[in-house]
């Protein structure tokens, strides 16, 4: 049975090989592209479930191609590039993408990856009582997993989704940072903090008026973060 279709966008011939091969070999169907354009043109044709980009392609590079795809649709994105500074980091999540691996890896960390961005778009947690959670003009449904705000429905990624479930959920209390990345990306992501405030900023641009100062994701400089808590809307 296979586990999901990932799509694989790599200009490296031998690398390409090696993670068809191994993605195969964990149950997932695979397609490849080995440039930007033809990255584009799969994606949109054959709705992958999940996207393994490299960042160095001919054509374009990975962080134009994620802005694109980012555009219009919601798939999960994982980056790969070779150099492992912070602000290709930074770059990679500012474009979109979901996760980021810095080569050369491990095939079991990269088959980990892929497995949690899966787990994170697959299971929708309507444990706990109501499925369904109001603050002011903005309202989560989590069953349906969909969000509106001033009456407007917003298109979240999956990461964006589990980001602002999590703070809703606990609504009126400050979540640690630390507590954020554990519960969203993973145990093994607790000192990543850009991913936190880049997927806030993300959620800041898409619910709130005005994101400079915002009404529903409030912050706790040095702390962390908490949803306005429904007894204040």
């Amino acid at each position: 049975m296979h586990q999901g279709h990932i799509l694989v966008v790599d200009d490296e011939p031998r690398l390409l090989s090696f993670l068809r091969s191994e993605l195969k070999a964990s149950g997932y169907q695979v397609s490849v592209a080995n440039d930007g354009k033809s990255a584009l043109k799969a994606a949109g044709a054959r709705g992958p479930d999940l996207v393994i980009l490299d960042v160095g392609l001919p054509d374009m590079d990975g962080f134009e191609v994620c802005r694109r795809l980012r555009e219009t649709s919601s798939v999960p994105i994982l980056m790969l590039t070779a150099r492992a500074g912070d602000t290709d980091k930074v770059t990679g999540l500012d474009s979109g993408a979901d996760d980021y691996l810095t080569k050369p890896f491990s095939t079991p960390e990269l088959v980990a990856r892929v497995r949690a961005l899966l787990r994170r778009v697959r299971t929708a947690d309507t444990e706990g009582p109501g499925a369904e959670f109001r603050c002011g003009d903005f309202v989560i449904d989590y069953q349906r997993r969909k969000v509106e705000i001033r009456g407007e429905e917003v298109r979240l990624s999956a990461t964006e989704f589990k980001l602002l479930e999590e703070l809703c959920r606990n609504a009126g209390r400050v979540m640690l940072r630390e507590e954020l990345l554990a519960r969203v990306w993973g145990s093994s992501y607790r000192k990543e903090v850009q991913y936190v405030w880049v997927y806030i900023g993300y959620l800041r641009n898409k619910l709130e008026q005005d994101p400079k100062h915002p009404e529903y994701i409030l912050t706790y400089p040095g702390v962390g973060y908490s949803f306005r808590s429904p007894d204040a809307c």
